[in-house]
């Protein structure tokens, strides 16, 4: 398994849970990057981005994987720039800031669970 992108959860925003389930996404973004946002986003660890995220990837989040079906044209650099990106789950999205991916549930969200970028 070639790692692409691999960070630690260490905070989940009040409204961050409420996203995944009302809206199935999930706003991203490296730990004390924009404190006025924490109750938005699920903070993590820095990490590095070895290689761009590309659709065929897999993602594993919560115990789950997915497969990446659609990578926005601004995701990889802000993924880079501050940890930031939106994770659209089984939906349809159009943002540049968006990875959209396709999978069997809704990850589970905890402190310490990784987010995990895979090749193909």
């Amino acid at each position: 398994m070639d790692i692409k992108y691999d960070v630690s959860i260490t905070a989940i925003g009040n409204l961050a849970r409420t996203f995944l389930e009302n809206n199935n996404s999930a706003i991203l973004l490296d730990e004390d990057v924009r404190p006025n946002l924490a109750d938005m986003v699920i903070e993590h660890t820095p990490g590095e981005l070895k290689e761009d995220i590309k659709k065929g990837d897999k993602l594993l989040m919560g115990g789950i994987k997915f497969t990446v079906e659609k990578v926005g044209d601004a995701a990889n650099d802000t993924i880079r720039e501050e940890g930031h990106c939106t994770l659209v789950f089984n939906a349809e999205g159009s943002m540049p800031g968006q990875i959209i991916v396709k999978g069997p549930a809704l990850p589970t969200l905890s402190n310490g669970a990784h987010i995990t970028f895979t090749k193909k």
